[in-house]
Parts: structure tokens; C-alpha cells; sequence
């Protein structure tokens, strides 16, 4: 009698993981689908206008008119979460594409020319890394005033370091492969071998490990919008909705907190497991 070979084995045992992890990527797909096709498409999802206030209907909670019920003005909460969908995933997009751009650019050029440009340049990143990206989306806000473009900005110069990092040590590792070798043999410029063929190489990897950004951003923006600092009322927003729902969480009226809190939270959750998953997939890591 033949007993199974270890690799048979090891099949067998990771297969059960392997469909669990598929799931959990499918569903962690799926809420971020719904939530960015609601943002886009909030003036045909959202059943009332978003400032449509209802004196008749004050905290009231979900009912067949208002399934997720109203806020202390009688507003939907439905509706306020829709549209707040918009500046809630607009920021933390808009920080990610900004901090990869300047992060890949920055770590590009340290990575591939190495040397005095290298030691200043990790000098830079180590300055920038001792200030939270809250403190200084808050400096910001103090220079440039309250809103949503002042911490964008913000965050995007706080988390470029971590991108440029990353791509550093990527490119330092693709400096020494041989095709890089062969491209010279061949005659084309450093230039051209950087951003035409090392830089298409890491960007994928960088791009795993950025998307788990997102999740960090939108959460400390919310943060941000909570304290006042961030998206303005009426503007509907997570984060200010939160804070809108203070007074009513007072007098026992928890809804209007727990809606966007909990929106927060799914949009967090799954777009943590979709960076992880793919930089699984794509087998990200910084190089040793």
C-alpha cells in the first residue's frame, strides 16, 4: 500500500484555505463594487436628495420610506450615505494616485542612481516619516483652511515615503538583473531602461502594496471630517455625518452614527483584504 507523496498532501490540505481566501477576495470585491457604483450613480440610487429635510420624520428609524431611517433633521440616512460615498472614496483615491506617483518617481531615482542623490533622498524620507499623516493633513488645514483639497495634498506628501521606499529597494534589486545588463550591452540610455522597462516591472507590486493605503487614507480622513477639519456641512460625508450625530447619540438616537461608522468600517475592512490578496497574488514584498 502506497502512502500519498507530501506535495498531494499539502494540496489537499490547502485547497479548503485557498477557496475560503477566494470568497472572503470576492466579497471584500464586491462591497467596494457596490459602494463606488452608488457614489457614481448616487443621483438615480439615492431615494431622496441628500439635504431633503422631513421635520415629520426626525429620527425616525427604517421604515418602507426610509430604509435605513433619518437623521436629526429628518434627512435619509440612505441618501446622506449615497452621496457621501462620493468625497468618502474621492479623497483616499486621490491620495493613493497622487502618493504612487510621487513615491514611484522619488524612489526611481534613488533607487536607480544610488550614490549622494540615494543618502539625501532617504534623509528626506525619514523627516517626512516623523510626522503622522493626520498631523500633517491638520497643519494643512490650519495653513489653507478647512475641506478636502488641503489634507488630500497633505496626505499625499506624508504617504509617498512608504511608496518610495518600497520602489527603492524594488529598483536596486531589478538594477541587477540581467536583462537590464543587456540593455546596455545594447546601447539605450539609463533613463530609458529605468522608466521603460524597470519601472513597468515593480509597478504592479507597488500598486498592491498602495491599494492597502486606501483603506488607511479613508479612515483618517473620516477622522479628519469628524473633527471638523474635513468636508463641510451640508456637504454629505462619512466622517461629518458621524459628527452631525453626536447630539443624537445623547439622547438615545444611535442610527444616525452607526450607518456611516459602519460604511467606514466595510470600505476599510475590504479594501485591506483586496490589497492583501493581490500582493499575495503578485508576490509583493520588499526585496531583502
Amino acid at each position: 500500500m502506497t502512502t500519498p507523496t507530501p506535495t498531494l498532501a499539502v494540496k489537499v490540505l490547502r485547497a479548503p484555505r485557498a477557496h475560503r481566501t477566494s470568497l472572503v477576495f470576492a466579497i471584500a470585491c464586491g462591497v467596494v463594487a457596490v459602494m463606488t457604483l452608488a457614489a457614481v450613480f448616487a443621483p438615480f440610487v439615492a431615494p431622496y436628495p441628500p439635504d431633503a429635510v422631513d421635520f415629520t420624520a426626525v429620527n425616525a428609524g427604517p421604515s418602507a420610506a426610509h430604509w435605513l431611517g433619518t437623521d436629526g433633521l429628518g434627512r435619509d440616512l440612505l441618501s446622506r450615505l449615497v452621496y457621501g460615498a462620493r468625497t468618502a472614496l474621492l479623497g483616499p483615491l486621490l491620495v493613493v494616485i497622487g502618493s504612487t506617483i510621487i513615491g514611484m518617481l522619488l524612489g526611481l531615482l534613488a533607487g536607480w542612481r544610488g550614490g549622494w542623490i540615494d543618502a539625501v533622498l532617504g534623509r528626506v524620507f525619514d523627516v517626512l516619516f516623523a510626522f503622522p499623516s493626520l498631523l500633517l493633513a491638520i497643519m494643512a488645514v490650519a495653513l489653507f483652511g478647512k475641506g478636502l483639497v488641503a489634507p488630500v495634498i497633505a496626505m499625499s506628501i506624508a504617504y509617498a515615503p512608504f511608496v518610495a521606499r518600497l520602489t527603492r529597494a524594488l529598483v536596486k534589486a531589478e538594477r541587477t538583473r540581467p536583462y537590464v545588463a543587456a540593455y546596455r550591452v545594447q546601447g539605450f540610455g539609463g533613463a530609458w531602461i529605468a522608466f521603460r522597462r524597470v519601472l513597468p516591472n515593480v509597478t504592479p507590486i507597488v500598486g498592491a502594496q498602495s491599494t492597502l493605503n486606501f483603506g488607511y487614507v479613508l479612515a483618517e480622513l473620516a477622522g479628519l471630517s469628524f473633527l471638523g477639519l474635513g468636508v463641510q456641512p451640508p456637504t454629505p460625508d462619512w466622517g461629518a455625518m458621524i459628527n452631525e450625530a453626536q447630539s443624537g447619540v445623547a439622547g438615545g438616537y444611535f442610527l444616525p452614527a452607526i450607518v456611516p461608522a459602519v460604511a467606514v468600517v466595510l470600505v476599510v475592512v475590504a479594501v485591506n483584504i483586496i490589497g492583501e490578496e493581490l500582493s499575495d497574488r503578485i508576490g509583493g514584498g520588499v526585496p531583502a
